[in-house]
């Protein structure tokens, strides 16, 4: 065998490691960028069990129609199980049709059942089991920039967020925006002084004053919920700038997006969760689109959010905190264009504590793989980063 030779089959051989540490990753020029949905996405309706009598029995006024082509507020249909919202026809649709996006329906934090946004943000970032005591100081990402070499980590974030605490300084910049309501005070003043004089007068002050307490109680806790978040109108805006520099300066990202707690009036087809979902997939488009085909190719886009909501809607035209989810895993080399994971049937006998939907995938075991097939991780490299966990092989890449 000549040098030449050689060193071809050299490079088609497992990744190159030092102390078990990547050299030279499987994917020639890898980038990962987690989005995560803050607030908890009302899964359900987004990646749509469209074959379940069950879920339109159980959403009387959410449940999306099911495929039909000449019904533009129908879902549209991934496989005979699942469809997919509207709102995402002309960005998701078409990655989906490339073989460019994969669906993991029932995925989330199998030991962690608090329903409770902070705690399960916190479960998912350190990336630890929630058995005894937990290292705040330590997040997976951080943990999984330790394992690489060439690494070049970013938060897009006003803070730096758990996920990537760690023993290394990591640099984040912020792209969030503030979401107000439809009418500011000061066109409600204008409204209010038209009506003055008229019979509508206490009506119209007191529908303004309705609706700034309710405002007041589902954003504060929206907020809160959100940790700072960016807007997902905040993220389309922003995305293609992710984009250029995931491109040319950044390997491994993360982002944050708000305004997925949908207590009261999310609406179906229209309304709440379809402008925003309708937000996000454009940005995401947009950012697959600004990376350009040759990055795109090596690049992964994983989207997760802390937890599912009720499978059943609430009398508020809306959905309650759940426990199941359906992750997102994007990027052209990814073997996309199908749901992944294990499945159930989706019906009332399958929920979990008959309300949400079950936990079938666990995150770090999705992750786990996930970057092990990316990156070439060695076993002890994994067992670094999440800790007695079996990496779970979806065939993703």
């Amino acid at each position: 065998m000549n040098r030449r030779d050689l060193l071809k089959a050299f490079a088609a051989s497992s990744a190159l490691t030092v102390a078990g540490r990547v050299w030279a990753a499987p994917m020639t020029d890898a980038r990962l960028l987690v989005v995560f949905l803050r607030g908890a996405y009302d899964a359900a309706n987004v990646v749509i069990p469209v074959g379940s009598e069950f879920y339109h029995a159980a959403r009387p006024t959410l449940a999306i129609a099911r495929p039909d082509a000449g019904n533009p507020n129908a879902a549209l249909a991934l496989n005979t199980d699942f469809g997919l919202h509207p709102a995402l026809k002309d960005s998701i649709l078409p990655l989906w049709a490339r073989r460019e996006i994969a669906f993991i329906p029932f995925a989330g934090t199998s030991d962690d059942v608090s329903r409770s946004h902070f705690e399960t943000q916190d479960t998912i970032e350190l990336g630890q089991a929630t058995g005894g005591s937990r290292d705040y100081r330590s997040g997976f990402m951080s943990r999984l920039a330790a394992e690489l070499t060439r690494v070049k980590p970013i938060a897009f974030t006003d803070q730096l967020p758990l996920i990537f605490r760690g023993q290394k300084q990591i640099p984040n910049i912020g792209i969030a925006s503030v979401a107000k309501p439809g009418v500011d005070d000061r066109q409600a003043n204008l409204i209010r002084e038209m009506y003055a004089k008229t019979d509508l007068a206490a009506t119209v002050t007191e529908g303004f004053r309705v609706r700034d307490d309710v405002y007041r109680s589902v954003s504060e806790e929206m907020q809160a919920a959100n940790r700072g978040a960016v807007s997902p109108r905040g993220f389309e805006l922003s995305a293609r700038r992710i984009g250029r520099l995931m491109r040319e300066q950044y390997n491994l990202g993360f982002v944050d997006v708000g305004g997925w707690d949908t207590h009261v009036n999310q609406g179906a087809a229209t309304g709440y969760l379809a402008d925003r979902i309708g937000e996000l997939g454009r940005g995401l488009a947009g950012f697959s689109e600004e990376v350009g085909p040759a990055t795109w190719r090596d690049t992964v886009v994983v989207v997760i959010s802390e937890f599912g909501r009720t499978f059943r809607e609430n009398g508020d035209r809306g959905t309650d905190h759940g426990h199941g989810s359906v992750y997102w895993v994007l990027g052209g080399g990814i073997n996309g264009g199908r749901i992944a994971g294990e499945q159930v049937k989706v019906e009332q006998a399958t929920l979990f504590q008959n309300r949400d939907f079950p936990v079938l995938t666990d995150y770090r075991a999705l992750f786990a793989g996930l970057t092990q097939k990316m990156y070439g991780l060695q076993p002890q490299s994994i067992q670094r980063i999440f800790g007695n966990t079996r990496p779970a092989d979806l065939g993703l890449v």
